[in-house]
């Protein structure tokens, strides 16, 4: 009597192992865990789909990767190859930086942005990239780079602007304008999409981000206001402008995902409100404000 193979058939489902396959399996699975995470802390419950649906790492959270670098390069040039000590208290090398904002040297317009690379020191670096990259690299894998760049950047802008009319004697460095507009923005989205969200990691994001902010703010207020340092007093004010411009622009742009922004009407009244705000910061500088030419 003949042999009869049962996989020919068709007997047996018999499926054969593959070693590759196991393989893919296991890295879509930590991809799609690391999503899954993001996408709770990040979105309301109903876009958790959309969101996995489309997400991929292409392209990768360059933006805020790319700027992290950058601040820590500035800030290792002039804590080693300078000839100073400033590794933990500001130094008169910053001050002299080409970079940082000062009221004096205010008709150099790149000052405005370029002041978030320099920072006072290691803590001060340590705490603003720790920030930037725990909630950067999420909304951007969420957002993509255009939407948090251009909110980083409003945050940076708006906080040198709002310095230079509400305190306009004090000098600028490090990137908190950027980083509060993230936290801003963030904040926002969680407050607003509250009951949309698992309620305790939405009460757990709120304290954690009221609890950060308050002992930021508290610590810039002692270095403005208490600290005996010497030299250039370091202004609190761009803290609450980046964070006043993430409460706004980065609110309409972390809030629209997976919508069209120049449909929102919320995109063009705070477009035009920023607008009006920079026109009147720049019109300031030029003719009303008190510090030196």
């Amino acid at each position: 009597m003949p042999e009869i193979d049962v996989e020919e058939e068709g007997g047996f489902p018999v499926k054969r192992h593959d070693p590759e396959e196991d393989q893919d399996v296991e890295k879509k699975g930590c991809c799609d865990a690391l999503h899954t995470s993001v996408s709770k802390w990040m979105l309301p419950e109903e876009l958790h789909e959309t969101y996995l649906e489309r997400t991929n790492c292409c392209p990768p959270p360059i933006f805020i990767i790319l700027v992290s670098i950058g601040e820590l390069a500035v800030f290792i040039y002039y804590a080693v190859w300078k000839p100073q000590k400033q590794w933990v208290t500001l130094d008169q090398g910053i001050w002299n930086s080409p970079l940082t904002y000062k009221p004096d040297h205010r008709q150099e317009a790149w000052r405005f942005l370029s002041y978030m690379f320099v920072h006072a020191g290691v803590q001060h670096i340590v705490g603003n990239l720790v920030l930037q990259l725990l909630l950067g690299i999420p909304l951007e894998l969420v957002h993509k780079g255009f939407e948090v760049g251009m909110v980083y950047l409003s945050g940076v802008l708006a906080g040198s602007l709002a310095s230079s009319i509400f305190d306009p004697y004090s000098a600028l460095v490090g990137a908190s304008g950027g980083v509060y507009a993230l936290i801003g923005g963030f904040f926002m989205n969680a407050l607003v999409n509250f009951r949309e969200m698992i309620p305790l990691l939405g009460a757990f994001r709120i304290l954690v981000i009221v609890v950060i902010v308050g002992t930021d703010v508290g610590f810039a207020l002692y270095r403005r206001f208490l600290s005996d340092a010497v030299g250039l007093k370091v202004s609190f004010v761009a803290h609450i402008g980046g964070g006043i411009a993430g409460m706004t622009v980065g609110y309409v742009f972390f809030s629209n995902y997976n919508q069209k922004l120049l449909k929102d009407p919320r995109f063009w009244l705070c477009i035009v409100g920023y607008v009006v705000f920079f026109l009147f910061a720049v019109l300031f500088n030029i003719f009303l404000s008190p510090a030196p030419h």
